[in-house]
């Protein structure tokens, strides 16, 4: 859990406009595309969807799982993989003691925070296709990317 929580801390932006959104969309898809990766991806900033595309092989089960996760982050401000981990590692699962709907959210990997420098949480980058630890670590290298150009 450390691991994820410090690339919570080191993948925090100094900004996050509608271009940077369109910027961070392309990069993932054509990263997911380089991996011949069937996902779905999805940029939100607030409730507004700014980035959305489903590449071949996804189906409209990948946008419902995206809509879960997207919704753990925005309860709990951090990555739906982070927090289904915090739940297994209670020796428990997020289905089970969370007391939420699961049909309504899923803590599995592949919805990432968007967080501004003094800013917080404003946001959510989101994959669904792969396993959920791919999703998460294709979610990661993207924003790895990002924030070194």
């Amino acid at each position: 859990m450390a691991e994820l929580e410090e690339q919570e801390r080191r993948l925090t932006l100094p900004r996050f406009t509608h271009d940077d959104a369109w910027a961070l969309g392309c990069l993932l898809v054509d990263m997911a595309r380089a991996r011949q990766a069937p996902v779905a991806v999805d940029i939100r900033r607030g409730g507004q969807q700014l980035f959305h595309a489903a590449l071949p092989g996804s189906t409209p089960d990948n946008d419902a799982w995206i809509d879960r996760k997207r919704r753990v982050v925005e309860r709990y401000g951090c990555s739906s993989y982070l927090v289904g981990s915090r739940f297994r590692a209670k020796g428990s699962t997020f289905e089970e003691s969370s007391r939420l709907d699961p049909d309504r959210y899923a803590a599995h990997g592949g919805a990432f925070p968007i967080a501004v420098e003094g800013v917080g949480v404003i946001g959510t980058v989101a994959v669904s296709g792969l396993p959920q630890v791919e999703d998460h670590a294709l979610v990661v290298a993207a924003l790895e990317r990002f924030t070194a150009s």
